[in-house]
């Protein structure tokens, strides 16, 4: 087939959308395509929903028009495609995906993990929330070295705590004293997830990103019943003790059907600093063989980083993950993982058109 503007078209009509899984054509995404000689210049729209895996679209464009116009040289442009989220759920929260992050016991570094793939998910282009749904043992405002008070605003909506000027945070950690213990019956519990999601003002949200507490208790049944999650996230580390928790952690999601996006093993090997060499103090490759053995996607493993840590001790997280690129490279590949999963899960079944909740 001759290089021309209809064959360059023709070629890349229906490769999905990766939020939305429709054809890039059927979405008015492909915004202009030019032919001169033997190059075809592209621009296309993806949402900021998608950015983080603007790599793999441009990759896979290229080798679709390379396919059928074999020696073509392919340069694209990405724009941001405005598409403002639908209100989900009897709350109608106006968020894109929203993201459990959970793990069968604590001290697995949950809450970490949780706020390393918000931050990265916002470096990487996309709108994102953080909700500390982790009552008992609130840690995100530490991580992230937030503090203040929540206030009501002319809406009557809860007005987040916000990280820099784009990213919303809510949490228990706002409302009550450091040193302060959360002592609540289910009952309670459940009014402040349910407050947290439908009474705090997220704005327009591609992904609201929830540290869940540990355990197997009732907030997961909670999210369930109040809006339709994207799916969940499984935190944990190598060792057989840790791997048997986080086995019942993907039975409780399974349970409440939320869907199991993957497990991330975290704490997986530590790279001595000063030797060079890895050493496997908690193992290696449990979360794998696991993922594998219960058909789960794994998303990736994280080793223990020194500098992350220390930063984290010093509510420096955002900071240091923005500045170092070989602290961030593990979580960049778990969240890019994460990412392409909602993509083949929107391409398996993209979804239907629905009326938004007024």
């Amino acid at each position: 087939m001759s290089l021309s503007v209809e064959s360059v078209h023709q070629a890349i009509a229906n490769y999905p959308d990766p939020e939305t899984g429709r054809p890039l054509d059927k979405m008015n995404q492909i915004k202009s395509v030019d032919v001169d000689g033997s190059t075809a210049k592209l621009t296309i729209g993806l949402t900021t929903h998608s950015m983080p895996i603007v790599e793999d679209v441009r990759d896979a464009l290229q080798s679709k028009i390379v396919a059928a116009n074999p020696g073509t040289e392919v340069v694209i442009d990405f724009v941001v495609h405005d598409r403002p989220p639908a209100r989900i759920g009897q709350i109608g929260l106006r968020a894109k995906s929203v993201i459990a992050v959970g793990s069968g016991k604590g001290g697995v570094g949950k809450s970490t993990v949780a706020t390393s793939i918000a931050l990265t998910l916002r470096r990487l282009g996309a709108k994102v929330g953080l909700m500390d749904a982790d009552v008992y043992g609130p840690s995100v405002p530490h991580l992230l070295g937030l503090t203040g008070r929540p206030a009501i605003g002319e809406n009557k909506k809860i007005e987040p705590i916000m990280l820099g000027d784009d990213m919303p945070v809510m949490s228990m950690g706002f409302l009550v004293e450091p040193d302060q213990a959360v002592i609540w019956r289910g009952p309670m519990l459940h009014g402040s997830i349910n407050q947290f999601l439908s009474d705090t003002d997220w704005g327009e949200l591609d992904y609201l990103i929830i540290d869940m507490p540990p355990g197997t208790g009732d907030v997961a049944l909670t999210l369930s019943q109040a809006l339709p999650l994207a799916g969940s996230v499984v935190v944990c580390t190598p060792q057989e003790v840790a791997l048997l928790d986080a086995i019942k952690a993907i039975s409780m999601f399974r349970k409440v059907n939320i869907p199991i996006l993957g497990m991330v093993e975290n704490m997986s090997g530590f790279l001595c600093p000063d030797c060079g060499k890895t050493y496997d103090i908690f193992g290696r490759g449990g979360a794998r063989d696991k993922a594998e053995e219960t058909n789960v996607p794994f998303l990736g493993g994280m080793p223990i980083d020194i500098k992350l840590r220390v930063a984290g001790d010093e509510g420096r997280l955002a900071e240091v993950l923005e500045s170092d690129a070989a602290a961030r490279a593990p979580l960049e590949a778990v969240t890019k993982s994460l990412v392409r999963s909602l993509a083949t899960k929107a391409a398996a079944n993209p979804p239907k058109a629905s009326l938004p909740t007024l």
